[in-house]
């Protein structure tokens, strides 16, 4: 039971990676906070995580909303021991100068400055119990994607950010870790496909971008999250982990 008696807030578990990461989260001794825009979807994802769970309506685009949900969870439990920045979308993918003002925007506050506003309502608790912070980035921030250039920049500023704030608050014993997937199949994933100029080939593609030779689901994440959020990673902080199958080495099957 590697996170056993922690309390662990997660956005966007109401599908997805987040939710296999509530549901792993939980099957080692967790409870789980899972918050979503979409409230049904992460009732759902508390229901099916267990071990006293709780599912509570979050927008990370909205400061209120998200302080109103750490203060839930904080009231509900009595403490938290780890967030984990989750939530994000990824559409559209369209290059710069194609991609809207409100667009760029959109992305810019659901998959970066919803880490600022987690950050500001969870200092306080997570510095009473040595916490840590978890952030969901991906591949693309670190190698770059075409058609695709303000989710890579929001992925690649979470990557920078996580860095910044592993140092931040190294001195508080609070550590701060990335995961970096590349594919994953997830609604994101398939909405991103549907987009995709060669909708025919793109998920022969998925697989074959991936040394490993295929396109995981997200309990591969959630086992890596698992470890970062545990004891095991007790010195481990400001680490950028690629959970990619070896797609950033370019191989090709």
């Amino acid at each position: 039971m590697l996170l056993e008696n922690k309390v662990i807030f997660v956005t966007g578990a109401g599908s997805g990676i987040g939710r296999q990461c509530a549901r792993a989260y939980a099957a080692e001794g967790a409870k789980v906070v899972v918050t979503d825009v979409d409230l049904h979807s992460a009732e759902e994802s508390a229901q099916e995580a267990g071990s006293g769970s709780i599912a509570i309506h979050c927008n990370v685009a909205d400061g209120v909303s998200v302080h109103s949900a750490v203060s839930t969870a904080r009231s509900h439990f009595g403490r938290i021991d780890a967030i984990h920045n989750n939530a994000g979308i990824a559409s559209p993918s369209k290059a710069l100068d194609e991609t809207s003002e409100e667009e760029w925007d959109r992305l810019m506050s659901v998959n970066l400055k919803s880490v600022y506003w987690t950050t500001r309502a969870a200092i306080p608790l997570l510095k009473q119990v040595h916490g840590t912070i978890l952030n969901t980035a991906s591949m693309v921030g670190l190698i770059g994607q075409s058609i695709h250039a303000a989710y890579t920049a929001t992925k690649g500023g979470m990557i920078a950010l996580t860095k910044s704030m592993a140092l931040d608050y190294a001195p508080l014993g609070i550590r701060v870790n990335a995961v970096c997937p590349a594919g994953v199949w997830t609604p994101t994933l398939e909405r991103w496909c549907s987009e995709q100029p060669d909708q025919g080939s793109i998920r022969t593609r998925l697989d074959e971008i991936h040394a490993l030779g295929y396109c995981p689901h997200g309990d591969v994440i959630a086992d890596a999250a698992v470890f970062l959020l545990s004891e095991k990673a007790r010195f481990v902080t400001g680490c950028i982990l690629p959970v990619s199958g070896g797609a950033e080495l370019g191989y090709r099957r």
